[in-house]
């Protein structure tokens, strides 16, 4: 699109179904280098990425070429399909249904970055469900509890 200029940085956040701690040390690096490849493929710029073994956080900048809701589609069909693929899991992996999308301004990134690469030495403070309603309530984005999370029955 020529002539169309945009700045739009999108911090993703989603867990693993039932919030497992699926995603093994062993094989983390290879899954977000495959879900890199998936944001490269749709021409967006991923920044930064990392998560613990039952989430993930993306901070993307986006191109308006494509939804968020498309773009994590993707991300999260794809990524999910090759982790079974691989046999990386135990069983059948799956994401849980729906992810967290919070957008930040170019002066906000760095901090964003460093929180992002800092994720291990946050949740020895904060469980994920911690930090994911801090992240809702933070942006006052309306939510009902019981739609949050799917807990294992």
């Amino acid at each position: 699109m020529p002539n169309t200029y945009t700045q739009i940085h999108i911090q993703f956040v989603f867990a693993v179904k039932f919030r497992t701690a699926s995603i093994h040390s062993s094989w983390k690096d290879e899954l977000y280098k495959y879900i890199t490849g998936i944001i490269q493929h749709h021409k967006h710029k991923l920044i930064a990425i990392n998560g613990m073994a039952d989430h993930v956080h993306i901070l993307v900048g986006m191109r308006p070429t494509q939804s968020i809701a498309d773009l994590m589609q993707d991300v999260k069909a794809s990524s999910s399909k090759w982790i079974n693929q691989k046999q990386f899991a135990q069983g059948r992996f799956e994401w849980q249904e729906g992810y967290g999308a919070f957008s930040y301004g170019k002066s906000q990134l760095k901090d964003v970055i460093a929180y992002i690469n800092n994720q291990e030495q946050h949740h020895k403070l904060k469980t994920f469900k911690e930090e994911y309603v801090d992240f809702l309530q933070k942006f006052e984005v309306d939510y009902d509890e019981k739609f949050i999370f799917k807990d294992l029955i």
